[in-house]
């Protein structure tokens, strides 16, 4: 177990330095999060100190578990506060919705496939994350009976914005979500400045799997 264990710190370490830092992650409480969360725990199947690696990582049901890059820049990018209310689309293995809960927030994710759904809660158990709930269905159409939200978060790329996910930030809350064609999209960020009024801005290249649903792709 010692070497094990030295072989993961050594892997958590250098995504840390050589993924994040390096490329220009700046917020020190996602650093510091991610620095100690136990990403192995999510995937698995996945070697241990593999699950570290500079790239997406398989999971069930044909989805993946975004880079550490990627988890790290959408986590800054929502510029979570403790005690806010996350909305997250595409719980997946479940990782980045624990990076945010440890940023302090209360998360809600929705995941379309039941299988992802409950192995993400087994996951997020291990890992001794309890302010997570995730639940099954479409989640390009949100969770209107939770808005407004302080923050969502969308881990799975869409053809264009869902206004559902639009309409359900609160004032001065931020939607981070992949939006493009299946193979490449960008990484858009959209504030919502005023009762009808929104600000979008455009943080880089990124590709996701497709947001399966109504305001999404088809199935």
């Amino acid at each position: 177990m010692g070497d094990r264990d030295d072989r993961i710190d050594r892997a958590r370490a250098a995504m840390i330095a050589d993924q994040l830092r390096r490329r220009g992650i700046r917020d020190e409480r996602v650093l510091a999060v991610m620095a100690e969360l136990p990403r192995e725990v999510f995937v698995p199947d996945v070697p241990a100190a593999s699950a570290y690696d500079d790239r997406a990582q398989p999971i069930d049901s044909g989805q993946t578990i975004s880079q550490p890059y990627v988890v790290a820049r959408m986590s800054e990018l929502l510029a979570v506060e403790p005690g806010d209310r996350i909305l997250e689309v595409g719980t997946g293995s479940g990782y980045q919705a624990a990076v945010i809960a440890r940023l302090g927030a209360t998360v809600r994710s929705i995941e379309r496939w039941e299988a992802l759904a409950a192995s993400a809660r087994e996951h997020l158990r291990a890992a001794g994350i309890s302010d997570v709930e995730v639940v099954v269905g479409d989640g390009s159409a949100g969770a209107p009976e939770g808005a407004p939200w302080d923050g969502i978060a969308v881990t799975a790329a869409a053809p264009g914005i869902p206004d559902p996910l639009r309409e359900q930030l609160a004032v001065g809350a931020r939607l981070v979500i992949p939006v493009g064609p299946r193979n490449v999209q960008e990484l858009v960020v959209v504030e919502r400045r005023s009762a009808t009024e929104w600000q979008e801005s455009s943080e880089g290249p990124v590709v996701f799997v497709p947001l399966v649903g109504e305001g999404g792709w088809p199935g």
